[in-house]
């Protein structure tokens, strides 16, 4: 029976024309590159902190969710950072509904520590931003948080913006995304493959990519 569809398989394939042969073998290239970079990509999302963290120049916080915040918050508290820099802040957003939760933890003293930036509207605007930022500042290290998944973009993007600075990863898990089982939730599912798809574009995009990868 197998061996009967096998052949039949084979032989509707023939009766293609050849143009059409082509583009059928073509576009399941495509696909099986599509897929095998997908798997790629989810292997490479770091989830966990750096262990043994020793103190950098800055943290840079690329803004997106409460979690990167308060995480934002705890490394500058933990003296892993001389100065916190929030990228990506939307116009309009005060300066007392972001530093809420910081000043009622009674650390207002750190409040000269912590600086904004609004001109930013995606990752590239980011890089941009930090690197201004820590050019003035005269920083050549800092953490960069942001979400896992968003984590490779952006260390892509900041690598070749800024390849002359040191950005380590400080990855923070998106509350309720399991990587082990992401595409069974529409919105994670539509959340992961986005981001994989941007991924691509910056890969096609930066010219140090390939060097920049580890």
């Amino acid at each position: 029976m197998e061996q009967a569809l096998t052949h039949e398989n084979r032989f509707a394939l023939h009766r293609l024309g050849r143009p059409a042969r082509i583009t059928l073998m073509a576009a399941l290239l495509l696909i099986a590159l599509y897929l095998g970079g997908l798997e790629w990509f989810m292997r490479g999302i770091v989830t966990t902190p750096p262990p043994n963290a020793r103190p950098a120049d800055a943290i840079v916080v690329l803004t997106g969710g409460s979690a990167r915040l308060d995480e934002g918050f705890d490394l500058l508290n933990r003296g892993l950072g001389q100065k916190l820099f929030i990228s990506g802040v939307y116009h309009g957003v005060e300066v007392k509904q972001l530093l809420s939760r910081w000043k009622k933890a009674d650390h207002d003293g750190l409040d000269c520590c912590v600086v904004l930036g609004f001109e930013a509207d995606d990752t590239i605007g980011n890089a941009h931003e930090t690197r201004k930022w820590m050019e003035d500042e005269k920083f050549t290290s800092a953490y960069l948080v942001t979400a896992n998944y968003h984590m490779q973009r952006a260390l892509l993007v900041f690598h070749t913006v800024m390849p002359d600075m040191r950005v380590i990863p400080w990855p923070v898990n998106p509350e309720g995304l399991n990587l082990a089982d992401w595409w069974r939730n529409p919105g994670f599912r539509w959340l992961i493959l986005h981001e994989y798809m941007k991924y691509l574009v910056t890969l096609a995009w930066s010219p140090l990519a390939w060097m920049e990868q580890p």
